[in-house]
Order: structure tokens, then C-alpha cells, then sequence
């Protein structure tokens, strides 16, 4: 993939993106773009981040799925329109759909989160629940668009839906003119369509950098030639799609630069970063862009980059253990396991030391049975957190010179 010569006409010009951004403007929110010096210290980068975890709907889709509702004519947006999406898509079109008094079919697949999809009838749509993937809720979106004249609306591989989306691009480089890459999700490929074909036409030079979940590497295998699973489960199911669009994987190979893979790992940090240095939440895909930057840091070191964070739909446990796995991961969190004699004041010895050391105790397991120690002694494994790793290995220092047998457990 090479950057687009200036005096390339794409399918989706910057005049498009233009008329998108005229179309739509008002009815979605222009989200700011903010310098992170957090960010920034952390990567090597300069780093400026988009928020489009803002949108109303938490994700930009709004921007391409009500592009499209306004290009229709009155007669067809009145007969209905209809998608297949178990995410940001069939919540932005239905809720746009409902403002401009169109109906609105969303078939996803059975599996959906309960959540996912009362949000998406809380805004007006009507819900099918129809296959176990995403493909065989579109085969089914498909008959029901014949059966009763709907008109589909693809969440990618629709360049009236890319230009929708490019709008992003726009309102980045007008806030940030400074910034010379582009960071942006890759799932089926319509924002990183959109938002390369404005960003190359207003600056040529531009980097565009595409970041996919590794274990759905769909467009990356293909520009590589490769045959590569596409299989999970994913933290980042928004950008899950085994077969990346046809019109997209056009625009993809004119005007993307590179295509970056991130492990879940990754993904997993990004989003906590976010948190503790944003205080924003963003979904797995959402924080790939990051994932990339804190993955491959020697490919963003001294550039300034423009970081799309590209929704916000996160379930609140999910987003709990993401970041506790990461204190877990970090060392602020850790399980230990301390053998004692099972007699009076054992166990006020070895709290006593954890408070000294003002390591806060989470949870308690004593385990007199499923334990090799004599039948007189005991273990505990104490799940806890500190400011810090020094201050669980100050604590273990302290338990040991007390006589107490100590280890921290691992992490898978």
C-alpha cells in the first residue's frame, strides 16, 4: 500500500466529504480533539486524540449512517431502511432513522448482548434476532429488504456511508493542522476509507496507519497475500469481521500506509490508559489506535499523530475486569499466598504487617483443606493492592523476615 498521488480521483472525493460534513452538521456532535501529554510522554509521539466516544450513540457511525438517510429521497426513507449489526451501527441508524421519521429494521445475530439490544429498540428500531455471526444476520437483512422494499444500509462498503464517515478527518486536521499520521481502527474499513481519502486530499504527505485486532487480521491478510485465521473472541468486536469490503479494500490500497496488528493484550492496556490518563472509556475498538501506538512505539517515536478513538460502547463488567487485569499485570494488584500455623493471632500477625506496609487487603481465601501444609497448619491466599510493585515486594520482604512463608501467585 502507497500513499495516494494528489491528482487521484477516488470513489469518495474530498468534495463528498465536504458535503457529508454540510449534511450532517448539527445533528452529530463535532467532538474535540485534544493534545494528551499523557499519552504523548508515554508512546514517544506527540499525540492528539479524537473523540468520538462523544457522539450520542458513544461511536462516530453516526456520521456515515446519517449521510446516507439524508442522500435518500423522501419516498424511499419513508419506505424504511435497514441493517445487519450487532454494535455502534444499529444503534446510530436507528436512532438517526427516528429523528428523520424513517422506520428501521436492525437484524442482528442471537447471540447479541440483551444491552445491545434494548439500546437499539430504546431508539425506535425494530429488532430481528436472526444467525450466530454478523454475515448471517446480513443474508437474513437481505431477504427482509426484498420482502418489504427496505433499503439496506451497509455499516461499511458504501461510499456514501465512507463519506459520512471521512467527516472525522475533517474536523481532526482543521483542530490539529500539525499532525502528520493518521491512527485509525480497521474492521470492515469505512472510517479509515473516509478519513484517508480527506486527510490525502487536504495533505497529500499524510501517513495513514491502519490497526486491526489480531485475531480478526481480515484486510491486513489481504493486502499481505496471506492466509491468516480470522477467529476469537475478541475484546474488540466492533472491528470483528471476517471478510473485509469490497469497496473499501479499493480505497484501503491507495491510500493507507501500513496495517499494524495488536494482540488483545494490547487492546486491553490501551483501553486502562485511557482511563487512568484520559478519564475517558473506550471500547476494544475503540482503543486499537493506542494499542498501536503502545505495541509498535518505534513505528509513531517523534511523529504527531492523530489518534481516532472511535467509540465508547464498553459493558460496565467487562470494563471492570479490563482494569483489573491491569493492576494485576502492572504489580498495583497481586495474590499472595503465606503459610501459617492455624492458631489463635496467626492471622492478625501477618494483617498487621499488611497494614505497616499500607497494602490495602481486597480478599481473604484460607484454605485448611485443598493444601498440602500439615493438618495443624494452614495457608491464606490474600488478594490486595498498593500504590505500587515495591510495595507488595516491601510486604513479602517483611513476611518472610517475620518467618512466614510467602509467595505471589502468577498470572496467567
Amino acid at each position: 500500500m502507497a500513499a495516494i498521488a494528489p491528482q487521484l480521483d477516488l470513489p469518495v472525493s474530498l468534495a463528498d466529504i465536504e458535503a457529508a460534513a454540510e449534511r450532517i452538521a448539527g445533528a452529530v456532535v463535532r467532538t474535540p480533539t485534544v493534545l494528551s501529554r499523557a499519552l504523548s510522554d508515554r508512546t514517544g509521539a506527540t499525540v492528539y486524540v479524537k473523540f468520538e466516544n462523544l457522539q450520542h450513540t458513544g461511536a462516530y457511525k453516526e456520521r456515515g449512517a446519517l449521510n446516507k438517510l439524508l442522500l435518500m429521497d423522501e419516498a424511499t426513507r419513508a419506505r424504511g431502511v435497514i441493517a445487519a449489526s450487532a454494535g455502534n451501527h444499529a444503534q446510530a441508524l436507528a436512532y438517526h432513522a427516528r429523528r428523520l421519521g424513517a422506520p428501521a429494521v436492525i437484524v442482528m445475530p442471537r447471540g447479541t448482548p440483551t444491552v445491545k439490544v434494548s439500546q437499539t429498540e430504546g431508539h425506535g428500531a425494530e429488532v430481528v434476532l436472526h444467525g450466530e455471526v454478523v454475515d448471517e444476520a446480513f443474508g437474513e437483512a437481505l431477504r427482509i429488504a426484498e420482502a418489504r422494499g427496505l433499503t439496506i444500509v451497509h455499516p461499511f462498503d458504501d461510499f456514501e456511508v465512507m463519506a459520512g464517515q471521512g467527516t472525522v478527518a475533517l474536523e481532526l486536521l482543521a483542530d490539529a493542522p500539525e499532525v502528520d499520521m493518521l491512527v485509525v481502527p480497521i474492521g470492515g474499513g469505512g472510517l479509515i476509507s473516509g478519513v484517508g481519502a480527506a486527510a490525502k486530499a487536504l495533505r497529500p504527505d499524510i501517513a495513514i496507519v491502519g490497526a486491526q485486532a489480531a485475531l480478526y487480521p481480515s484486510m491486513y491478510a489481504k493486502f499481505a497475500r496471506a492466509d491468516m485465521p480470522c477467529a476469537g473472541d475478541t475484546i474488540a468486536e466492533g472491528i470483528a469481521v471476517k471478510a473485509p469490503g469490497m469497496l473499501t479494500s479499493g480505497m484501503i490500497n491507495q491510500i493507507v500506509d501500513d496495517i499494524l496488528l495488536v494482540s488483545e493484550r494490547d487492546i486491553e492496556s490501551a483501553i486502562s490508559l485511557l482511563v487512568s490518563a484520559e478519564k475517558t472509556v473506550a471500547e476494544g475498538a475503540g482503543a486499537v489506535g493506542l494499542a498501536a501506538l503502545l505495541a509498535h512505539p518505534e513505528r509513531f517515536e517523534g511523529r504527531t499523530v492523530g489518534l481516532i478513538l472511535s467509540g465508547g460502547n464498553i459493558d460496565t463488567h467487562l470494563l471492570a475486569n479490563v482494569l483489573l487485569r491491569d493492576l494485576a499485570r502492572t504489580g498495583r494488584m497481586t495474590r499472595l499466598r503465606v503459610e501459617l500455623q492455624d492458631r489463635p493471632g496467626a492471622l492478625v500477625s501477618v494483617m498487621t504487617l499488611f497494614a505497616a506496609h499500607q497494602v490495602n487487603v481486597v480478599e481473604v481465601f484460607h484454605q485448611r483443606i485443598f493444601t498440602r501444609l500439615p493438618a495443624k497448619d494452614a495457608a491464606i491466599d490474600v488478594e490486595c493492592e498498593a500504590r505500587d510493585s515495591s510495595a507488595i515486594y516491601r510486604l513479602i520482604e517483611a513476611l518472610e523476615g517475620d518467618g512466614f512463608n510467602v509467595r505471589a501467585l502468577p498470572i496467567d
